[in-house]
């Protein structure tokens, strides 16, 4: 498969040829659906927590005596159908991390990766060499290779002055070529990837 290589002016310098165990495949949504599932419950907390009839204060006498007043036996008036007493079931802590198969996330992240280049959603930049590292010069290189709505920038690391400059933009992501996730790519119309972190994309994935 080849793709077009840009330079940051939006103009064609090269063509490159990828992958087409990672750029080319038929997408599996079944693959894609289950990972996003799984990354978004691996972002939650679990911190949620709600007081049982055991943990409200209170509580310690019987509210009105057994028989006589025509009323309802109680013990407690933390009851959970009193005001003020416990929550019946109520959310505990708890962890919600679930882990799938490594292939499974890898089959996930060439179908989206596939589909980006089979929509020409996926933008090679030749380099992000810019001069002032500024947010004014990275929406002039965004509007260059034709970015109207979100964009996930990769790089091939941790390239501060690229978050920098793009942090402020509404809709755009930075993030290192090893630390983007299947969330990212949803998230995201463009995928705009550098020369560089496109060759380790594939080192990654091919296999």
């Amino acid at each position: 498969m080849q793709v077009n290589v840009l330079n940051i002016k939006g103009d064609v310098v090269d063509t490159i040829e990828v992958s087409d165990n990672v750029f080319a495949i038929e997408p599996n949504l079944d693959a894609v659906y289950r990972v996003m599932l799984a990354q978004q419950a691996n972002r939650r907390q679990g911190t949620s927590k709600a007081k049982g009839r055991a943990e409200v204060r209170g509580g310690g006498r019987k509210p009105y005596r057994q028989k006589g007043t025509g009323r309802a036996r109680h013990g407690s008036n933390r009851s959970p159908i009193f005001v003020g007493g416990g929550v019946t079931f109520g959310p505990t802590p708890r962890s919600y991390r679930t882990r799938l198969p490594k292939k499974l996330r890898r089959l996930a992240m060439r179908s989206l990766l596939s589909d980006k280049a089979a929509n020409q959603k996926l933008v090679v930049l030749d380099s992000l060499d810019m001069e002032t590292h500024k947010t004014r010069e990275m929406v002039g290189i965004l509007k260059n290779v034709g970015v109207e709505s979100s964009a996930l920038i990769v790089t091939s690391g941790s390239n501060m002055e690229v978050m920098r400059s793009a942090r402020n933009i509404p809709n755009v992501c930075t993030a290192g070529v090893n630390a983007f996730s299947v969330l990212d790519l949803l998230n995201s119309d463009l995928l705009i990837v550098t020369r560089e972190a496109l060759g380790t994309i594939e080192e990654v994935y091919a296999s």
